[in-house]
């Protein structure tokens, strides 16, 4: 659709010509479908972190919630692209860039918010609220801690993210099930039935991904997950008759639905370095949108992203949504489509505030059975893990430091993933902390980094290396791209190229 001749002729044709390349203004039909590709694009990606979320804070039978929750993601993220894309010189970058809410922090938030009834959910959106004020603050400065997050850092890290999740898959599929041993013991179990759905939703993302052409490839997703349910409807596993229980229209007074958020030292200490993540990404990614549309891209206009990027975690607590980041899929999705106007984000982005303003949506979302969500939560969280397998690919491993360093890293955060219990014996506020895998990750990283990379190490800079555009274009859900050419960049500086270059 979008790479069709008479499209791209047209929009050539009724442009306005433009003094930036991000500033082509195209006609109001070729902005709606464009626009609408890119929501589409991001959507299972958007929405994903709210449905894990909220089932960790015990509301996977409670439609009306689940609701808010998935309203509230996409009216923040259609807020958030809105700032990002058109907003002013020192708040958004004023590129072709879509945000919504980060897979970084979702399994720090799982944590955060697990309880009944959603009762922990404020003390998530206040450590989200208070990270984000700490990333704000750090936006001016983001340039010199950079350097601190190197791709063998970040590489890292994204891939223990992915790791942290695959529980939340598997729980998905197990859905509250368990098998008596003859002891009389329960021990949770996914049964056969639950274990079918979960595969056959596997394999229609699978097929989808394989054989379906251009965009319909990238909603293999989405599509396993309606599939999946329509399968589920005649043998009883999926149930809407809750779904009617949510709101159709947005109700103003639902804002702080689940309570005003509460102010908790360890776990806004977590969030914090959740965001120095997400600061890292989001660089990384406006650079990359620079390089594939040609346009200028320097220290104050990735300031200006990154508070962009970071208005999601100051104005999501209101609307119950959690931290935004700049979505990689809709990177690929410019360099796919070579379509580079700011404004059809935009377009896309008041879609997503339409989205968001109809809760009923969620509920329906909320009613899709969890063993189909636990299938295509295989994809899309493995997805996240694989991304930062891509990242470490650029690592040289040459030196066996790197290698010690990847190796400790992950073997901390396995840690309490293999033995919750692992710090039972540290305080309460200690125990939060460490048995978040992705800090303990986080922190192993970083020091060792220093310690093996930075310390005594020439400070003369590499030259920079050209981005792999068809990589960039092979984004999946939530991923983060890290280039050597954006470290470099971003780092070191860049020559101004010659005036006609």
């Amino acid at each position: 659709m979008s790479n069709s001749p008479s499209a791209k002729d047209s929009a050539r044709t009724n442009a306005t010509p433009p003094t930036r390349p991000e500033d082509e203004k195209l006609p109001a039909r070729l902005l709606f479908v464009y626009g609408l590709q890119h929501i589409l694009t991001m959507y299972a990606g958007a929405v994903a972190p709210a449905l894990v979320i909220g089932s960790a804070a015990g509301l996977a039978n409670d439609p009306a919630s689940m609701g808010i929750l998935v309203s509230g993601a996409l009216l923040v993220a259609g807020i958030a692209t809105l700032i990002q894309s058109v907003g002013h010189r020192r708040f958004g970058a004023q590129m072709p860039i879509v945000v919504a809410s980060s897979f970084v922090p979702v399994s720090a938030v799982t944590a955060l918010a697990a309880g009944q009834d959603g009762e922990n959910l404020p003390v998530a959106f206040g450590a989200s609220l208070a990270a984000g004020v700490f990333a704000l603050v750090l936006t001016p400065f983001f340039g010199q801690l950079i350097r601190f997050f190197p791709p063998i850092v970040t590489g890292t890290i994204i891939t223990v993210i992915g790791v942290s999740l695959m529980p939340v898959a598997a729980g998905w599929i197990v859905d509250g099930a368990a098998r008596t041993a003859e002891d009389g013991t329960a021990a949770p179990a996914a049964p056969l039935s639950h274990l079918a759905l979960a595969g056959f939703t596997l394999a229609v993302i699978l097929v989808g991904s394989r054989v379906l052409p251009g965009i319909w490839g990238r909603l293999s997703i989405l599509i396993g997950l309606v599939v999946g349910t329509l399968v589920s409807l005649p043998l009883g596993m999926a149930d809407f008759s809750r779904v009617g229980e949510a709101d159709i229209v947005f109700d103003p007074t639902s804002v702080f639905y689940f309570g005003a958020p509460r102010f908790e030292v360890a776990a806004i200490v977590t969030m914090c370095v959740i965001m120095l993540v997400v600061l890292t990404e989001g660089a990384s990614h406006i650079i990359a949108v620079g390089e594939i549309t040609g346009s200028e891209v320097d220290a104050k206009r990735i300031s200006a992203g990154l508070r962009a990027d970071v208005s999601g975690s100051l104005i999501g607590p209101i609307f119950s949504a959690t931290p935004t980041s700049s979505f990689a899929q809709n990177i690929g999705l410019l360099a796919l489509t070579k379509v580079r106007s700011r404004y059809v984000v935009a377009t896309g982005a008041l879609i997503l505030v339409a989205l968001g303003l109809f809760p009923v949506l969620g509920g329906v979302m909320a009613a899709i059975p969890a063993p189909v969500l636990g299938g295509a939560g295989l994809v899309l969280f493995g997805s996240v893990a694989a991304s930062g397998v891509k990242t470490l690919a650029k690592v040289d491993f040459t030196n066996n430091l790197n290698l010690v360093l990847v190796a400790t890293s992950v073997g901390v955060a396995i840690i309490p993933l293999a033995y919750p219990t692992f710090y039972a014996f540290l305080p309460e506020s200690v125990e939060l902390v460490a048995h978040s895998g992705i800090i303990g990750a986080a922190v192993t990283a970083i020091l060792l980094n220093i310690c093996f990379n930075v310390l005594g190490r020439d400070s003369g800079a590499k030259a920079p290396t050209r981005i792999d555009q068809e990589e960039i274009g092979s984004a999946g859900p939530g991923e983060a791209k890290y280039t050597d050419r954006a470290g470099a960049v971003y780092r070191d500086g860049e020559p101004e190229a010659p005036a006609g270059a």
